[in-house]
């Protein structure tokens, strides 16, 4: 019980490192965490897992909300959206076991082209896209795809003309997949310079482990 109390003291001091955050946000993960401690030791412990489970998912809505920051800003002649989850619900999505997934669509100003930046984290999906990463050959054996330095990484681009689409794809880290998708684009470079914007020291330090 001990070591349980020392571990649920050091998580409640860590919320407030979690910044920014509201006054009334860090009560509440903190009232959630001294709940599911009183709790716990009053061995009620599935209400203590529930009030430790509430807890968790608003850190992992916090941890959403500053990932979302990372997003590249519009391009000039483009408009952006507000990230949002894949599955909607605003940008406060859930890390859980399948990870997360956050999005943001632009449009440009005068014209028809849609972009459409998404972000995986710990998402099984994210394996099967590391083996092409890895694997130079892959990269070859697909129709016109190219691979594309951004700073240190490496994107694998793919550009169909004759639809005018492109595909930009970024792998971080071996967990984190970047894509940008484009539609009725005039070529690639507005989704590749799209990928360019995308601060990938920020996506790092708000997607720690």
């Amino acid at each position: 019980m001990g070591s349980l109390n020392r571990r649920l003291g050091i998580a409640a001091l860590g919320t407030a490192l979690l910044l920014p955050l509201t006054a009334l946000a860090q009560d509440e993960v903190i009232e959630q965490i001294e709940l599911g401690l009183e709790l716990y030791q009053a061995e009620d412990y599935g209400g203590a897992i529930t009030e430790l489970e509430f807890a968790i998912n608003d850190i992992r809505q916090l941890m959403s909300g500053r990932i979302a920051t990372t997003f590249p800003e519009a391009p000039a002649g483009w408009s952006a959206d507000e990230v949002e989850s894949a599955g909607g619900g605003g940008a406060a999505a859930m890390l859980g076991s399948g990870g997360t997934m956050l999005e943001r669509k632009y449009r440009q100003d005068d014209g028809n082209g849609q972009l459409e930046a998404t972000m995986m984290i710990d998402n099984p999906m994210v394996q099967g896209m590391a083996a092409m990463f890895n694997n130079p050959a892959l990269v070859a054996a697909q129709p016109n795809t190219e691979r594309v330095r951004m700073g240190r990484e490496s994107a694998i681009v793919k550009w169909e003309s004759n639809r005018s689409r492109a595909e930009v794809t970024l792998l971080l880290d071996g967990r984190i997949l970047m894509q940008v998708k484009g539609q009725n684009l005039e070529s690639q470079e507005a989704a590749v310079e799209l990928m360019r914007g995308w601060d990938l020291d920020a996506v790092r330090q708000q997607a720690a482990r």
